[in-house]
């Protein structure tokens, strides 16, 4: 009997669920790239002092949290979920006099803390407790839902369009369904030996699927993810690469992956292992990220090792940490007189003097082939990691 006849549309009513099938035989080159990135990942960082991977760590939390928000359409100033790790990492940081955090900055904040220290099995309680933390308020937008409780709607829809146009991309489970599924996802996750990779890319398909909140469910689904691969950290608290940064670079790709994986239409074979290798690449390029974030911080610790002893100017060492922190390579079209005046707000006498300055100390160098009113200068010398493959 065809799936039509048998009005079996989503993939929590396959016969099968939530037993999920996928090759692990495909999915073996990923798993070998992502090991060789992560054990890169965990030599670099221990090249550095306390401080400085602490830094790393808290710049990656602040990706984490304000991508995940992102994906969902929710946007958060950088500053505001910086200080609110800072108040809670940050020895020397001083809270008192901070103006930048909030209370809901301050409560995604302790998702992140949650999924990535808090080792313990995950429980019905911890995930109403990150929920809350999305939902202090108790408003998804003009609608006030249950918060830290399960929905008790069963017309449960993922859609996109305008009012009239509306595209049903999904249908959730029956509330009456949420408790055993929920139960049998939380025993998968503290029980279960499969990969870890694997395994985070399962647990985050298989809660989008319960889809058990009113709201958040992408965004609890995500933390989950960085709970399980939490559980492989090593040298570091914290992960030092975002794999919501990753997702968000490709979120149209996310939600077509999903959309393709959870209709029994389109993913008649029942069979996800397109959705793991999606999640997998996606994880692949977050550390990939993770590593050149690492570079970024080498660059500069380098730079300044050799410039420290020299005379600069607030606005010299403002455009060069700009760039450094950027990654030079990603610093489009290097240093012009006009670009300087637009990051330090000075005149173009004062910007000329600064960039003449910077040449006679060595610290940059014209870029060949400029010249006249389109000369332009980088950043002299390579201080890029070696010994990767990226």
């Amino acid at each position: 009997m065809s799936l039509e006849a048998e009005c079996i549309k989503w993939i929590w009513q396959h016969k099968k669920y939530p037993k999920f099938y996928y090759d692990k035989n495909r999915l073996s080159t990923f798993i070998s790239e992502i090991e060789y990135l992560r054990g890169v990942l965990d030599g670099y960082s221990k090249l550095f002092n306390e401080d400085d991977i602490r830094k790393i760590e808290i710049e990656r939390l602040v990706d984490e949290a304000i991508y995940t928000s992102l994906i969902e359409g929710e946007v958060f100033k950088r500053e505001s979920v910086r200080s609110s790790l800072q108040k809670r990492l940050d020895k020397e940081f001083d809270a008192r006099g901070d103006e930048y955090a909030t209370a809901t900055t301050d409560s995604l904040v302790e998702i992140l803390i949650d999924c990535s220290l808090n080792k313990k099995p995950l429980t019905l309680e911890r995930l109403h407790g990150w929920h809350n933390c999305l939902f202090e308020h108790q408003y998804s937008k003009l609608h006030k839902i249950n918060v830290a409780t399960f929905r008790k709607n069963d017309d449960m829809k993922v859609v996109s369009g305008a009012i009239g146009y509306e595209r049903v991309h999904y249908l959730a489970p029956p509330s009456d369904k949420i408790d055993e599924d929920i139960t049998k996802l939380l025993a998968y996750c503290n029980t279960s030996d499969e990969n870890i990779y694997i395994k985070s890319a399962i647990t985050h398909l298989w809660f989008v699927i319960i889809h058990p909140y009113e709201d958040g469910n992408g965004r609890v689904s995500r933390a989950i993810t960085d709970y399980i691969l939490s559980q492989g950290a090593t040298f570091t608290q914290f992960k030092l690469y975002s794999i919501s940064t990753a997702i968000n670079s490709d979120r149209k790709g996310y939600y077509d992956i999903l959309d393709s994986t959870t209709s029994l239409f389109k993913n008649r074979e029942f069979d996800i292992t397109p959705w793991i290798e999606w999640h997998l690449l996606t994880l692949k390029n977050a550390m990939k990220s993770g590593l050149k974030s690492i570079e970024y911080l080498v660059q500069k610790t380098k730079f300044w090792d050799k410039y420290r002893e020299y005379a600069l100017n607030e606005r010299q060492i403002k455009v060069i940490n700009k760039i450094l922190d950027m990654g030079s390579e990603n610093f489009e079209g290097g240093i012009s007189t006009k670009k300087y005046i637009s990051l330090t707000k000075v005149s173009k006498a004062t910007a000329v003097r600064d960039i003449s300055q910077l040449v006679e100390f060595g610290c940059i160098k014209q870029i060949e082939g400029s010249s006249g009113r389109n000369i332009r200068y980088k950043l002299k010398g390579n201080y890029k990691l070696k010994g990767h493959n990226t």
